[in-house]
This record gives C-alpha cells, structure tokens and sequence, in this order.
C-alpha cells in the first residue's frame, strides 16, 4: 500500500513494542492490516489502561469470529468475548503486546459467508475532556463527522483512511473491559498529514512523509 498524499488522511498506527519482529508476526496471523498497522521499537514505562483502543469494524458476526479467531490462536487474551448487543455484535481482546482490540459489526446476522475484510480501522482514543479534544483536532484541520456532545466524536476522513474517534477515557475503559486507571507511555504514534504534534492527553502525532524507523 502506498502513502497516502491526503493532507486530510491518518496513514498508519505505529505501535511502540518491545520486540517489532514478534508484533508484526502477531498482527500478520491475526488481522493481515498491511502498511496501515507499522511497529517500533520501544521499552518506554506503561501501565494499565493505554488510553486507546483499535477497532476493526467488519460486515457481519462470522466474520468478527474468525479475525477474534486468529487473533487469540496467535497469542492474544480475551477481554470480552464475542456476543450479541443491541448495537450489533462484537468483541474485545488484548494483543501480546498489550493493545487492545475491538471487532465489531453492526450487523446482527450473517447475510454470507465469513470473508476476512475490514470495512474500518479506527483509532479511539480515551481523553479526558472530549469537547476540548475535539477544539483541538478542529483546530489542526480536522472535520468532525460525528458528534454526541461531551460522549463522542468521530472524525470525517477520507474512506481509505484510518479513522480517528474520541470517547471519554472511562467510558472508552469501560468498553474495552478494563479499569481506567494508567500510566506512562500509551505506546503509540499516528502518521497522517496533520504534522508533527502532541494532543491534550500526550498522544504522538507524526508526519506520514517522514517514515521514521520501524517495521
């Protein structure tokens, strides 16, 4: 996949782990996101809650249990186990590196056959105060798409783009089934076309064009 030009467009999620080699064997096996999912190395303190969960949003149930599938025959832990809500179906679980992962559908049937495509990537960052965050992305170029007050925001990117979305850190805890509390590192970095920047609550942007090292 090639880097995206779009000056509007969230290129890749770099994941700071321990050992790149392992986490992009990891990821291979469980999703297959290509260049949008990139890894570096980095044993910056963390504990807890990150602040952040990766969501997959796919077309149907069957096809959340098969990415769910591979993820966990590849190592990761279960947080939530896949089921029926009234919103749709999902699921959440923890990779080896300790990033967690939601694959959802709205879809609450199956209408064919499992397929292993992701309609969605988006990064959902945890903050501490949402309208301001959203001030703050407004304010560095971004269109808002969606907006639930003080609950949610879900940015307006391009259909190839990774998408960016802000909930409450509690509320985004809640979620992923973990306990809000955290600290150091989130331990990771969003390329896009936005520049080089740091938000409200410490999470790293950089310049897509800049490649800087990693897998």
């Amino acid at each position: 996949m090639n880097i995206t030009t779009d000056q509007t467009a969230i290129d890749s999620v770099i994941l700071e782990v321990a050992d790149p080699t392992a986490a992009a064997a990891f990821y291979d096996a469980a999703f297959g996101l290509g260049d949008k999912l990139r890894f570096r190395a980095s044993e910056a303190p963390t504990t807890g809650f990150r602040g952040f969960i990766l969501s997959l949003v796919v077309s149907q149930p069957s096809t959340v249990d098969s990415l769910i599938g591979t993820a966990l025959g590849a190592g990761a832990t279960t947080l939530k186990p896949a089921k029926k809500s009234f919103w749709g179906y999902g699921g959440v679980i923890q990779a080896p590196d300790g990033t967690i992962w939601k694959i959802a559908t709205s879809a609450k049937k199956d209408t064919g056959p499992a397929t292993r495509e992701v309609d969605d990537f988006v990064v959902l960052l945890g903050v501490d105060n949402v309208k301001a965050t959203k001030q703050f992305y407004v304010d560095h170029g971004m269109a808002v798409g969606k907006s639930f007050g003080s609950k949610y925001v879900e940015f307006d990117t391009p259909p190839s783009s990774v998408k960016l979305a802000l909930y409450g850190r509690r509320a985004a805890a809640k979620d992923a089934g973990v306990s809000p509390e955290g600290a150091g590192s989130h331990r990771i970095v969003i390329a896009g076309g936005f520049g080089a920047f740091s938000d409200p609550d410490g999470f790293e942007w950089e310049d897509a064009s800049a490649r800087a090292g990693g897998i």
